[in-house]
């Protein structure tokens, strides 16, 4: 490994932006509103340099004028004293990655003026402008290096469609045929018989050829995705669903293994009926690849991941951690390549595990305290992640013998200026014996003895979790007056399989009576009037919200985002059609379940709580008719309801001036009817017009 000179870091300073940590100064503080969504900094992807001295990582803010969000790149010294600024302007910078060797930092970036769509680009550790390394005609998935540094290893989809010639007027878009099972995705739009393929990419000659001798086009759309190189690069391991006669009717991908060289011959290494993904990292001796594998024989997404290993050569695979009933995330190699560490969810935390590789089973936690961990990568016998707390959104940390210590500051002057609610845990008993766990958050500036207006804030999902991290919901609403409510309600991770798995089949039921506990609890606490409360959520949280508003009138006011009500109308129109088929079985087998699941909808009569509903007209995942029919049910019934359509937005919104409306139209739905408030009719506000 070439160690590289110190000095040639300060050439990538040039032009560039160099940040010392520095104190910072006491200023007055205030309440978060929508106006700081601008100047908060996301960082996230840290990749550590194969010495171990410098971690590349990405920085997201908002560009007010162009009403987007920008990603850049920068890097930090592993001592925490030099933070560079690497690229700027309008275009997004992604995906970074170091080659083997040291030299390269490598990106993914869709810049103007250059070639169609997202290509990998390349800065030299030695300084200079970024230089363009790929011209692929296809979409770009992803990269890997190889580890001579001398390869590239691309994740390429051909397009339905190929970009027009310069100067070329466009055409007409054809019809989209589509003959698959599955053929929609949020984001993907409809999908026809399209997938990724592994490509190697010569960095020398510029070459692109095929890795693998499958037809890229075929009766049945199979992918190939997820590889890793073997450390002595003559193999590559990918995760794929060529083995399935139709890999839209059954979610079963299997890990292969394929020689380093194009038009080779895969070989199936795995041959569990369910689940086994990646990211695929191998062992330093090139013997044997980790990866995940789920624990049901069918699609299920309440499916726990295990953490696995199996032998290059085949064989049957070994589970590290049997025993440890809980997701897992990513694998990544602890230094000395004797343990694999991830990122564990429990219980409202999520902490760093370390998993030995010698079967022994024992898992060794390595974070303590309140927080969320993310984001790990290692090199360089040097472990870096992403660590977010209640009071702070996430930063880059160095973990070192189970210490955290952190490394990046973006967001400290911002934090100086802010007041922020401390989150509390809560736990309850619900009626059929369960115990419950969810977390409190008071409004900023609470006084003890006095009652707050609270929103009870359902996450997505089901399988997800509320936990100690920067949740900007929780804090904009805590900062707005109310006091918020998460509840990690059964279906959530962070309890083991059997939590998660209470609800297959049964939606609407034991989720509710768990919202219901933790609303008592939280009302016993004193702390909140029970008068003055309201309900909200998001995907799986905007459909909870109409089960709960079905249930009880208790609350004054419900946001129902991106929900839905109606199951039965709902088969076919969204992309969850295995779930539809394995949990529930087709409408005409099973239609009295549809029927029961569907009661927000079929019951809309019982429903007298002011509801507002939400979503994004280009919303695959769960789509806006989902919304509208809900809306148009309520104003049926004599009900009030307000839907809000923004358009262009898919399940998860970009356009920074629409997420900042959202909050203000969340603001004064619940102002008005949770806490009586005089507020400008929604109408009158203009979402497309707003900066933030």
């Amino acid at each position: 490994m070439r160690l590289v000179n110190p000095a040639h870091y300060a050439a990538l300073t040039m032009g560039c932006a160099l940040v010392l940590s520095l104190p910072v100064m006491a200023q007055s503080k205030h309440a978060l509103t929508p106006d700081d969504l601008a100047k908060i900094e996301r960082v996230g992807d840290p990749q550590v340099s194969p010495d171990g001295a410098w971690v590349a990582y990405t920085v997201s803010k908002v560009d007010v004028a162009e009403d987007k969000s920008v990603n850049r790149l920068w890097m930090v010294r592993w001592d925490g004293k030099k933070d560079v600024q690497l690229t700027f302007g309008k275009d997004s910078a992604g995906d970074p990655q170091w080659s083997p060797d040291g030299r390269w930092l490598a990106f993914t970036s869709s810049r103007e003026g250059e070639a169609k769509g997202s290509q990998v680009w390349l800065l030299d550790r030695e300084g200079g402008e970024a230089q363009q390394l790929t011209d692929v005609k296809e979409d770009l998935g992803g990269y890997r290096w190889s580890p001579d540094s001398k390869t590239l290893l691309l994740t390429l989809t051909e397009k339905d469609e190929p970009e027009p010639k310069d100067g070329a007027k466009p055409k007409a878009p054809k019809p989209i045929v589509i003959d698959r099972f599955h053929f929609k995705e949020d984001r993907e739009g409809f999908l026809t018989d399209k997938e990724p393929h592994l490509y190697l990419f010569d960095i020398a000659s510029k070459k692109l050829s095929k890795l693998t001798n499958n037809p890229v086009d075929g009766p049945t759309a199979y992918s190939e995705r997820e590889a890793a190189w073997s450390p002595n690069g003559k193999f590559i391991a990918f995760v794929s669903n060529q083995s399935t006669p139709d890999p839209d009717r059954v979610d079963n991908p299997d890990v292969f293994v394929v020689d380093a060289a194009a038009g080779s011959m895969p070989r199936k290494l795995t041959n569990f009926a369910g689940t086994d993904t990646g990211p695929l990292v191998w062992t330093p001796d090139s013997e044997q690849i980790i990866y995940r594998q789920g624990t049901a024989p069918h699609y299920s997404i309440y499916d726990l991941r295990q953490m696995a290993i199996i032998s290059a050569s085949g064989g049957t695979p070994k589970m590290l951690a049997p025993k440890l009933d809980a997701w897992v995330g990513a694998p990544v190699l602890a230094p000395g390549g004797k343990d694999v560490l991830t990122e564990v969810p429990d219980d409202r935390e999520v902490y760093v595990g370390e998993i030995p590789l010698d079967g022994s089973g024992k898992v060794r936690k390595l974070t303590s305290g309140s927080g969320s961990a993310g984001g790990l990568d290692q090199a360089g016998g040097h472990t870096a992640l992403l660590w977010s707390t209640d009071a702070a959104p996430a930063e880059v940390y160095a973990l070192e013998d189970g210490k955290l210590r952190k490394l990046t500051t973006h967001n400290d002057a911002l934090l100086a200026t802010l007041e922020l609610a401390p989150t509390d845990n809560l736990a309850a008993k619900t009626k059929d014996g369960s115990e419950v766990h969810g977390l409190l958050t008071m409004p900023v500036g609470y006084a003890e003895g006095a009652k707050a207006p609270m929103i009870l804030f359902i996450h997505g999902g089901p399988t997800a979790q509320d936990e100690h991290g920067f949740d900007l919901e929780r804090q904009m609403f805590a900062a707005h007056g109310y006091a918020v409510l998460n509840v990690n309600y059964r279906g959530s991770t962070g309890r083991g399989q059997s939590y998660s798995a209470a609800i297959n089949a049964d939606w609407g039921d034991k989720e509710v009576i768990d919202l219901m506990a933790a609303t008592d609890a939280a009302v016993a606490t004193g702390k909140i009037d029970e008068t003055k409360m309201g309900v909200g959520g998001w995907s799986y949280g905007g459909i909870l919200t109409d089960y709960t508003i079905a249930s009880t009138n208790r609350f004054k006011a419900a946001s129902s985002g991106a929900g839905m009500g109606n199951l039965l109308g709902f088969y076919g129109i969204d992309q969850y059609i295995l779930q539809y088929e394995d949990e529930l079985g087709p409408p005409w087998k099973n239609l009295d379940l549809y029927i029961k699941l569907s009661y927000p909808f079929l019951h809309a009569d019982r429903i007298k709580t002011p509801t507002l509903f939400m979503g994004g007209d280009k919303d695959f995942n769960v789509p806006l008719e989902g919304g509208e029919q809900m809306y148009e049910a309520l104003r049926s019934v004599g009900t009030p309801a307000e839907l809000i359509v923004y358009p262009g937005q898919f399940h998860g919104f970009t356009r920074p001036s629409y997420i900042k409306d959202r909050f203000q139209y969340w603001f004064d739905w619940y102002d008005k009817y949770v806490r009586g408030m005089a507020v400008k009719p929604l109408a009158e506000v203009d979402s497309g017009s707003s900066k933030p």
